[in-house]
């Protein structure tokens, strides 16, 4: 019996490094329009919350799609009540940060900018919480194919002892 040796795709180095200077940046871009935000500081505070809120909503939405992903495969799955708190976690996140956004008295192009950070924000994150899925997928299975191996040699060694 002849086996194909099985192969754990993972990704590049340069797209991990892309990912990273991507997500980095995002944050380095909001950080920037946030820090010099004009206005209020109960504004100022708002927005950041807003920001903060968006990003956390982004990496629990991520895990749950894909835990939701994987668990439907297997047959099992999230509670109705969980996916509403997840969905809606992220689309009052969302609609909240956008409409602060929208409703703060200060320069249009200031407003571009911030909406045009944070969305990037928002993607680079989802692409993050992917990469960094993948890596940890990939370590179990390389571990489970390691185990096996290990097992497969322990009982040819004990057969060869017979």
């Amino acid at each position: 019996m002849s086996s194909s040796p099985i192969v754990v795709q993972r990704d590049t180095k340069a797209w991990q490094l892309q990912v990273w200077v991507s997500f980095g940046i995002a944050v380095f871009l909001c950080a920037v329009g946030l820090a010099w935000l004009p206005g209020e500081q109960l504004e100022q505070a708002f927005m950041v919350m807003g920001y903060v809120f968006c990003l956390s909503a982004a990496f629990v939405l991520a895990k749950f799609v894909r835990d939701n992903a994987s668990a439907s495969r297997r047959g099992g799955g999230d509670t109705p009540m969980w996916k509403l708190v997840v969905w809606g976690g992220f689309a009052v996140a969302m609609g909240l940060t956008g409409w602060g956004l929208l409703s703060m008295d200060i320069n249009v192009t200031y407003k571009a900018f911030l909406g045009v950070s944070w969305l990037y924000l928002i993607t680079t994150a989802f692409t993050l919480a992917k990469m960094l899925r993948d890596r940890h997928e990939a370590d179990l299975l390389e571990a489970r194919l390691q185990g096996r191996r290990e097992a497969a040699q322990a009982a040819a060694q004990s057969g060869s002892m017979n």
